[in-house]
């Protein structure tokens, strides 16, 4: 991974995706230590992050995090998620937030000498051209360590660098937050696999 010390960077993350992509390796985004991974790698200019809300619902799990990133340091790009009906009849949320990325990306191509794009989504594919054109660098992290992968090839093809986020666990992860009664099963496990072994 390339990374000058001069460099003017900008992070753009796909709140949506980078979940989904830590998930599938099995740990968290600790928001905090990857604000500082990349203010070592170079000058940060701006750090964006992209999330659709539910806004009809009294409590949002996602809301604690919106807040604390809006005040540590990320710009908060927000909107509304879309209610729709699956084939199955069930009620599922949409919100898509490819345009306002792309828009953010290009403006900040002229402003920034390294964009960062935390998404794996083989539609940015020509974006990430573009912003080239304009003559930024661009690294992609996602993951094809996952199962999917979910990085797309022509996306990691198109990026000056491709980062698997499996490389950056150790850096900005931290333990999965799973329910108590899921790790306390687990501990349970792996107390017993220990007595086994001896």
């Amino acid at each position: 991974m390339t990374f000058y010390p001069t460099d003017r960077l900008a992070l753009f993350i796909d709140g949506a995706n980078l979940y989904s992509a830590a998930k599938g390796l099995g740990f968290d985004i600790d928001y905090r230590k990857l604000l500082e991974e990349f203010r070592k790698r170079g000058v940060l200019v701006r750090a964006y992050y992209y999330t659709a809300l539910v806004e009809d619902q009294e409590y949002s799990p996602i809301r604690p995090l919106v807040d604390w990133l809006d005040y540590n340091g990320f710009r908060l790009v927000t909107k509304p998620a879309r209610e729709y009906t699956d084939a199955q009849g069930r009620k599922r949320w949409r919100g898509d937030m490819d345009v306002e990325i792309a828009v953010d990306m290009m403006e900040m191509a002229a402003h920034a000498d390294h964009l960062v794009l935390f998404s794996g989504d083989g539609d940015f594919r020509v974006l990430v051209e573009a912003v080239q054109r304009r003559g930024a660098r661009v690294t992609v992290v996602s993951t094809v360590k996952s199962q999917p992968p979910m990085a797309s090839d022509d996306l990691r093809r198109q990026a000056d660098n491709f980062v698997d986020l499996a490389d950056l666990a150790d850096i900005i992860g931290r333990p999965s937050r799973l329910p108590r009664f899921i790790q306390e099963s687990r501990a349970a496990r792996d107390e017993h696999d220990v007595d086994a072994e001896l």
